[in-house]
């Protein structure tokens, strides 16, 4: 059961983070922004310039009592333990931002918005240094490589990931999941396919920077790794019944949190399914290869993507969460000593879930 934290917030929280000491901000429909104790108090609470919704907070990992808010087209630099004005504001991006992300040094700021587009703003020089501009649709998330403070992977309703070097200000590899799919399948796109097109809302990139997730409104989950300047798509497989709203990689570790708008959280062992696909190949066969190999007029290799099909389809959560509400956030993180989830939904409320023994 999830211990609920109530009284900080009257609309549907879209956004949650957590500091290294245990704080927590959410950010909710109206400009509405709450910091909470390890406790569940609420600490504080400010109604951000504009009444724009709360899109993404995120803490200063250096100073953990720093905080960056998106809020409509605006970046907002708050001190969360005085939530009386900004310490610094920015205005970089021209439609409303939907992520934000710092890199590991905290030198560099990635803002993504409605117009595809991603700011880099040098937090330093307090400008922008790079605008990246390749995603046709809504940017829906962004977030910079660990241990790699110039690399960064976005997605967006293009149904485009990306991989992205600062040096280049351009993408180094793309990849369409819609395309992906229909390649996998090797024939015509299903009905179901052209109901629940593979709208990307969100990626999470692990620890080690190389491996990073990405869900789709198709229900699917994709795991990639980044070798070099290329991808290869590691893993693929039905997460959820409905769009997958959040991934959320566990800190330091291949453990992957994934949440959907059919209402349930779900924990994934990413690195033992690597591990089988690596000891039996032939079962996961690349797709690119199995299309090569197939005859065209005879639809393709169907039993390669049957075998897949079916290997994934053995691939279970170590943890099933029915939470029932749709899920805007989710998040990792030491509450009271233990780890924990943390979930935003449709609700006033912040949900607690225990990850005991993981």
């Amino acid at each position: 059961m999830a211990v609920k934290w109530t009284g900080g917030h009257s609309s549907s929280i879209l956004c949650l983070n957590a500091s290294k000491d245990g704080l927590v901000a959410s950010g909710a429909e109206g400009g509405d922004l709450v910091a909470w104790g390890e406790d569940g108090t609420p600490l504080g609470h400010m109604q951000l310039e504009g009444a724009d919704d709360v899109t993404s907070v995120l803490f200063s990992p250096s100073c953990p009592t720093k905080l960056y808010a998106s809020h409509g087209e605006a970046i907002s630099v708050l001190d969360i333990r005085s939530l009386k004005g900004s310490m610094d504001h920015f205005h970089v991006n021209d439609e409303e931002i939907n992520s934000l992300s710092l890199n590991e040094t905290e030198s560099l700021l990635a803002s993504a918005d409605d117009s595809g587009a991603i700011k880099i703003l040098d937090l330093e020089k307090k400008k922008v240094t790079r605008s990246l501009k390749r995603h046709s649709n809504i940017c829906s998330s962004v977030a910079f490589r660990p241990q790699r403070p110039q690399s960064l992977v976005s997605c967006g309703l293009d149904m485009q990931v990306m991989l992205w070097s600062l040096q280049k200000a351009r993408p180094v590899w793309i990849t369409n999941l819609q395309e992906d799919e229909t390649e996998e399948m090797e024939g015509p796109q299903s009905p179901g396919q052209l109901l629940n097109p593979a709208l990307a809302h969100s990626v999470s990139v692990a620890s080690c920077g190389n491996i990073f997730s990405c869900g789709a409104e198709d229900g699917k989950v994709h795991i990639f790794r980044v070798m070099g300047v290329k991808c290869e798509r590691e893993l693929g497989f039905k997460g959820h019944t409905l769009g997958v709203s959040q991934v959320c990689f566990l800190p330091e570790s291949h453990l992957l949190l994934t949440g959907g708008n059919d209402g349930k959280i779900r924990l994934w062992d990413v690195s033992s399914e690597m591990e089988k696909k690596q000891k039996s190949p032939a079962k996961y066969t690349h797709r690119k290869k199995a299309k090569r190999a197939a005859c065209p007029k005879q639809g393709g290799n169907s039993s390669a993507t049957g075998a897949d099909e079916e290997e994934h389809a053995k691939f279970l959560p170590k943890l099933d969460i029915e939470h029932g509400e749709k899920v805007n956030w989710l998040l990792s993180s030491t509450i009271k000593g233990h780890q924990s989830i943390l979930v935003a939904d449709q609700t006033s409320c912040v949900s607690v879930y225990p990850l005991n023994g993981l």
